[in-house]
């Protein structure tokens, strides 16, 4: 969805909640079929290879040669540690039940701190005009999605942020 789009949207509750949950479906789905079939364990991997070369065509061609914003501003999420977990859940302990489980959870659990490399440096905070802001949220002002309703596309001045419900002062 939007949440893996943007660089301003990446560091909000909702990517870190809803991206991981739904990218693991596929991904589950092929290694059960690999597996099940012909004992192949890394389904999950090249599942999330193809769906990152997807993503990349995609960030490229339409984003970047339709409305030229910056590859950048828009790079997918990292997956690729997340089915690796998976993958090697299921390759240990042969078992679709625990791999459900223990596996599901390594995907979740890892997928925050796998995008910290990429993340961190758009969560340093600049002044700009007298307003305390992330990097992030200043690509999203200068860089305004038009099809994008004004009340979602909101810049948090002078704030921390939690994952919790509301920001810190």
């Amino acid at each position: 969805g939007d949440w893996d789009f943007w660089t301003d949207w990446k560091d909000r509750r909702l990517w870190v909640t809803v991206v991981f949950i739904v990218a693991v479906t596929f991904p589950a789905a092929v290694q059960a079929c690999l597996w099940g079939r012909y004992r192949l364990p890394w389904g999950a991997t090249v599942c999330v290879l193809g769906l990152l070369f997807g993503e990349w065509v995609n960030r490229y061609f339409n984003f970047w040669g339709w409305i030229y914003f910056p590859v950048n501003f828009v790079f997918p999420s990292q997956l690729i540690p997340s089915a690796i977990i998976l993958d090697v859940v299921l390759l240990l302990f042969n078992s679709f039940t625990f791999t459900a489980v223990a596996g599901a959870m390594g995907w979740g659990l890892i997928f925050y701190p796998s995008n910290w490399p990429v993340i961190v440096p758009l969560h340093v905070p600049v002044e700009y005009n007298g307003m305390m802001m992330t990097l992030a949220d200043l690509q999203g002002y200068y860089y305004v999605r038009i099809g994008t309703p004004e009340y979602i596309c909101m810049v948090e001045k002078g704030t921390l942020r939690t994952f919790g419900k509301d920001v810190a002062p």
